[in-house]
């Protein structure tokens, strides 16, 4: 049976490479009928962050990645977290077993020794440990261990031959052992390292596929050298392409978008920045784009994941949020939208659903809302240059003239809906002789202030009512005169 595991460490909000590694593993899992898992892997206690677990927990529901088994939620391989496998001394055993058959060693080395060890290759600093406490007798390590000395438990590489690492998407990749050091399993805090841990409970916890970044693609081997040194079966590594910004740089928190938070708070729906982030490395043999959370479990195929980086293109993700405000059932558009709307129009006079509509379909974004239908709330300041229009001929002068004769016209209709409203312009121009455009234009623009609105005059009188349209005319008339 397959199965997956999303292991986050809690270092704050969760970055798209993460939520993509999330979801990629909880594809691979439900498309094969497996288990998806989740681990909350605490080992880096300095880069804690308190409540990160929390928002782990909070973006995994919010983007419908229910885990089978977890911190909440026991499948007989726990605990989940692993400062807490920390506690049940997991680690240290099979440290301990690497050591007796040979696999691991105890280094005492201080800093200091470590520092001079130091060397600089083309401006960047490297530290290549000499395998200095190897020869260290089993007298002397016991010796030492009785004293206090702090310590690590290493691996003990070997200095001949090499190791292949085999992944789904950019296949064999073998490197000289000479090459590799001898990594730190256990640290001198107790806590096992990331590698070290990441090995041990995806053996015992029976995880079959590790998805991940093509960052850890150069640790890879020496994972490989751990499962050989206990004899274990090796998973299936599926390694993803990194995701850069658009200019081409690794997506970071500078973009302002980099994390799933930042992007709710931009006002994209869950949905779409789940679709999307499916997208970000992987496309469906059918190359179709919007797709469902159950779509994509129907459709994903690993072996189509891309090796070439990935571009987070924020214009196409707000196009397709687009896409899915225009697909949305109106009610649920509303109740979503509605402290936007609420933010960019305070007056309980007039009907947010239809601002809601009228926004559901011109909208990408839930933050484009107040500058859309911020007018209702108030006229922003403009030119009287804006009543003219020479495609239809309308000119400010043209534009006064209108406005002071439909205004009685206004005040003394009864039915103001949408369709009266329009017939009652329409009956005005056919009248005085004008095009419908030249009647309509100087009404939407008066009541609005704005060169394009998200409704014709008729829809944006009706909203606003009778009382607030007589108002802004007037006013209209009064910066035309």
């Amino acid at each position: 049976m397959v199965k997956t595991r999303f292991a986050p460490s809690p270092t704050g909000r969760m970055h798209v490479g993460n939520l993509r590694t999330a979801l990629y593993s909880y594809l691979i899992a439900r498309h094969d009928h497996g288990v998806f898992m989740l681990r909350i892997e605490d080992t880096d206690q300095e880069r804690y962050v308190e409540g990160a677990v929390d928002i782990i927990n909070r973006t995994l529901a919010e983007a419908g990645l229910k885990a089978d088994e977890g911190p909440d939620k026991d499948g007989g391989v726990g605990p989940y977290v692993q400062s807490e496998r920390v506690k049940a001394g997991i680690y240290r055993k099979y440290a301990e077993q690497l050591v007796e058959q040979g696999n691991a060693y105890y280094c005492f080395c201080t800093k200091e020794r470590l520092e001079s060890l130091k060397t600089v290759v083309d401006g960047k600093e490297y530290t290549a440990y000499d395998k200095h406490c190897l020869s260290l007798t089993k007298e002397e390590v016991e010796r030492n261990l009785a004293a206090g000395m702090p310590y690590v438990i290493r691996l003990n590489v070997p200095t001949e031959g090499s190791t292949t690492f085999h992944d789904v998407n950019y296949g064999d990749i073998t490197v000289d052992n000479a090459e590799l050091e001898d990594m730190i399993l256990i640290k001198s805090d107790g806590y096992p390292t990331y590698n070290f841990a990441n090995v041990i409970d995806d053996h015992l916890m029976g995880v079959t596929h590790v998805v991940r970044g093509k960052e850890y693609l150069s640790s890879s081997p020496k994972y490989n050298l751990l499962y050989e040194a206990f004899g274990w079966e090796i998973p299936v590594y599926v390694h993803c392409p990194l995701i850069m910004d658009e200019e081409h740089h690794k997506l970071s928190k500078r973009s302002g978008h980099s994390s799933f938070e930042d992007l709710l708070e931009q006002g994209f729906l869950p949905e779409a920045i789940v679709n999307y982030t499916a997208l970000l490395g992987w496309n469906p043999q059918d190359n179709q784009e919007i797709m469902t959370l159950d779509e994509l479990i129907d459709k994903f195929d690993y072996t189509r994941i891309n090796k070439s980086d990935a571009v987070f293109d924020i214009a196409k993700l707000r196009w397709m949020n687009g896409e899915y405000f225009r697909n949305m059932d109106p009610e649920a558009f509303y109740e979503k939208a509605l402290p936007y709307i609420e933010a960019a129009v305070p007056e309980t006079f007039m009907d947010r659903h239809a601002l809601a509509e009228m926004a559901r379909t011109r909208v990408e974004t839930f933050c484009d809302i107040p500058e859309l239908l911020g007018f209702f709330h108030e006229v922003p300041p403009y030119e009287t240059e804006m009543y003219r229009h020479k495609k239809m001929k309308s000119t400010p002068e043209l534009s006064l003239t209108v406005l002071k004769e439909i205004l009685p016209c206004l005040e003394k209709q009864e039915a103001f809906d949408n369709d009266s409203l329009y017939e009652m312009m329409k009956s005005f121009a056919e009248e005085k002789g004008l095009k419908n455009g030249q009647v309509m234009w100087p009404v939407r623009t008066a009541v609005s202030g704005k060169q394009t609105t998200p409704g014709g005059a008729s829809q944006l009188l009706e909203i606003l009512g009778k009382d607030e349209s007589v108002r802004r005319i007037r006013a209209a008339i009064d910066l035309l005169s």
